[in-house]
């Protein structure tokens, strides 16, 4: 993986934080926007923690650079306080994860992890009403009602969807086989009228589907 932020303290923070966890390494820092696209387009890191603000290029413009470059590094945005407008344009854009920097350490490993298995990290309090923007042909101010309601086992999918757990920790946490959860994600789909776990996290955060914090702690 790779960084990129300007703050020296912050930069050498994260590559220590991160080289220290298992299975994680570190091949590139950049200091600005520039220099960490250029940074992708050589060594090719599986994810990228891009700060949003940053000189020479934002992290935005990093993100539309990226979105026309046919390269496979999945970016986790970071900010401070990263508001709708910036989280609704990072998805647009690309970013698989938006994720701030109050962020608590097992929080970033995790969101790591589940951008790395192709599935998305969101922050709730930073996106919570971006549902609408982002499901196509839906109002901005609120989505359609689901067609019937989930059931007790599909809400607790969608729990774990949302707290950013694979289909496979779902299926252990639960003691269902991954088909079986595929199988209750798909129901969850055609329920909600969305098409992917994006849109179906979106959907329950705007809705208020589920409870706060960690469906399996």
């Amino acid at each position: 993986m790779a960084i990129a932020d300007d703050h020296p303290v912050v930069r050498e923070g994260l590559f220590r934080l991160l080289q220290s966890e298992p299975g994680f390494e570190v091949i590139g820092q950049a200091a600005d926007g520039a220099e960490a696209l250029k940074l992708v387009k050589r060594l090719h890191p599986d994810v990228l923690m891009l700060d949003v603000d940053m000189p020479q290029l934002s992290g935005m413009g990093v993100l539309r650079e990226l979105s026309k470059a046919a390269t496979e590094c999945r970016v986790i945005l970071l900010g401070g306080e990263l508001n709708r407008e910036q989280s609704l344009e990072a998805l647009r854009l690309g970013a698989r994860g938006v994720v701030t920097k109050g962020t608590t350490t097992s929080l970033i490993f995790k969101s790591i992890r589940t951008v790395m298995v192709g599935q998305y990290w969101i922050g709730r309090e930073a996106i919570s009403d971006l549902i609408g923007c982002l499901l196509p042909g839906q109002p901005s101010q609120a989505p359609a009602e689901p067609k019937s309601e989930l059931t007790r086992r599909e809400l607790q999918i969608v729990a774990a969807v949302v707290a950013g757990y694979a289909n496979k920790e779902i299926a252990e946490h639960l003691s269902l086989s991954e088909h079986t959860v595929k199988h209750h994600l798909s129901s969850v789909f055609d329920k909600l009228g969305v098409s992917n776990r994006l849109e179906v996290a979106l959907y329950a955060i705007n809705h208020h589907l589920i409870d706060e914090g960690d469906p399996f702690a």
